[in-house]
C-alpha cells in the first residue's frame, strides 16, 4: 500500500514513519510510505510556502501553488486527506477503510491553515483526530499511518491481535494479564488459569461488555444498550454496571 504526506516538516514524520512497526513495515516493501516537502514547490530563494490572509488577520496561511505544483508533480494516490480540526473525527471505521483501498495520501496543515482553494478543488475529504488544536498536520499523520498502517495485511505478525481489540465490535478491549500469576499480593483472575477457553472468551466479554458501560457511555449508547444476554454475562462474573 502507497501512502503520501505532504508537509512542511518531512523530519517529523519520517522519524515517526522509520520507527517500530512502521519501518520495519516499509523496509520490507509492505508498505510505501512517501513524504513529500512542500516547501521544494515554492519559486523563491527563501521557499516561502505561506503569506498573509486577505482581509488581515493574525496568522499565515498555507498558498495554494506549491500544495497544488506538489500535487501535480508526485500523482499522490487518491483520496487526498486533509487533516483539520473541522473534519469529521477519525475512528476505527475510517481506519479500516483506508486499509482496505489502494492507497491514501495526507495533507498536513500549519499555521492557521491552507488557502481555501486547496479545500475545495484539490481536497478529497477532511479527517480530524479530535477536537483541539494543534500547530499543524503533522502529529495528526503520525495517528492515522499508525492505525491505519497496522491493519494492512503483512504488517502485523498476528492477525488475532487485530480482530480481537478495542473498538473492534464496538467495544472496549477486556483486560490483560503476563506473569506472574501473583505480583505484590495482587492476583490473575482464577478463570484465566481455568485452561477452559470458552469460559475465558465469555470472562473476556463480560469484562469488555462492563469496562465500555463504565468508561464509554457513547459507545454502549450507539451499540444499542446492554440487552437481557448481556446483563446475564455480567451477573455469572459478578459484575455491575450503573443502570
Amino acid at each position: 500500500m502507497r501512502i503520501d504526506v505532504l508537509t512542511i516538516l518531512p523530519d517529523v514524520v519520517e522519524s515517526f514513519a522509520s520507527a517500530s512497526l512502521l519501518g520495519k513495515a516499509r523496509r520490507s516493501g509492505v508498505l510505501d510510505i512517501r513524504v513529500h516537502d512542500i516547501r521544494d514547490a515554492a519559486t523563491d530563494v527563501h521557499r516561502s510556502v505561506d503569506d498573509a490572509p486577505f482581509g488581515g488577520g493574525a496568522g499565515m496561511v498555507l498558498k495554494p501553488e506549491p500544495i497544488f505544483d506538489t500535487v501535480d508533480r508526485v500523482d499522490p494516490p487518491r483520496p487526498l486527506i486533509y487533516l483539520s480540526p473541522a473534519g469529521p473525527v477519525f475512528c476505527q471505521a475510517d481506519a479500516h477503510r483506508l486499509a482496505g483501498g489502494g492507497g491514501f495520501s495526507l495533507l498536513c496543515g500549519r499555521f492557521e491553515g491552507i488557502d481555501e482553494r486547496v479545500r475545495a478543488h484539490l481536497v478529497d475529504e477532511e479527517l480530524s483526530i479530535g477536537d483541539y488544536v494543534l500547530a499543524g498536520g503533522e502529529v495528526a499523520a503520525a495517528v492515522v499511518l499508525e492505525a491505519v498502517g497496522r491493519l494492512v495485511p503483512g504488517v502485523l505478525g498476528n492477525l488475532e491481535s487485530v480482530a480481537d481489540e478495542s473498538f473492534s465490535d464496538g467495544l472496549l478491549e477486556y483486560p490483560h494479564y503476563t506473569r506472574p500469576a501473583e505480583y505484590r499480593g495482587w492476583v490473575i483472575p482464577e478463570v484465566l488459569r481455568s485452561g477452559n477457553h470458552a469460559r475465558i472468551e465469555r470472562w473476556r466479554l463480560a469484562q469488555s461488555l462492563a469496562r465500555t458501560a463504565r468508561i464509554r457511555p457513547d459507545l454502549m449508547e450507539v451499540r444499542g444498550g446492554l440487552g437481557e444476554d448481556d446483563h446475564r454475562l455480567l451477573d455469572e462474573f459478578g459484575l455491575e454496571v450503573d443502570p
